[in-house]
């Protein structure tokens, strides 16, 4: 007699594209939009590896953005590891200079997620 349905499969997790099958959950990169009052909003990135300097892309994505920003660390952003918070709507600007390969990080686009209105 055998159960069937104690297999380990989580309907949740993103699926391959060539096989279908599900794969181990990949760390993307989330670029978020928050409102603040009125027409203020604020951008976030969250996820960027650890094997880049937060405070230098900060330093510069304020000088290439024209905006200003921080970098909100693992104790205040609740164990969702450092996060660099942007003024304004800077969501393509972000996944462009993540995406570039002379000027920018070079990061893959399938890893990036943009989210927001």
């Amino acid at each position: 007699m055998s159960i069937e349905n104690l297999k380990t499969f989580d309907p949740f997790a993103e699926a391959d594209e060539d096989s279908g099958q599900a794969k181990k959950t990949q760390e993307y990169i989330h670029i978020r939009i928050q409102q603040r009052n009125g027409r203020k909003t604020l951008t976030t990135v969250q996820g960027i590896p650890p094997k880049f300097d937060h405070k230098k892309i900060l330093k510069v994505i304020k000088k290439e953005f024209a905006c200003n920003g921080t970098v909100i660390s693992d104790t205040e952003s609740k164990g969702m590891g450092e996060v660099i918070q942007l003024q304004g709507d800077q969501r393509n600007k972000i996944k462009e200079f993540l995406t570039d390969k002379d000027n920018g990080l070079g990061l893959d686009t399938k890893t990036i997620k943009v989210h927001g209105f």
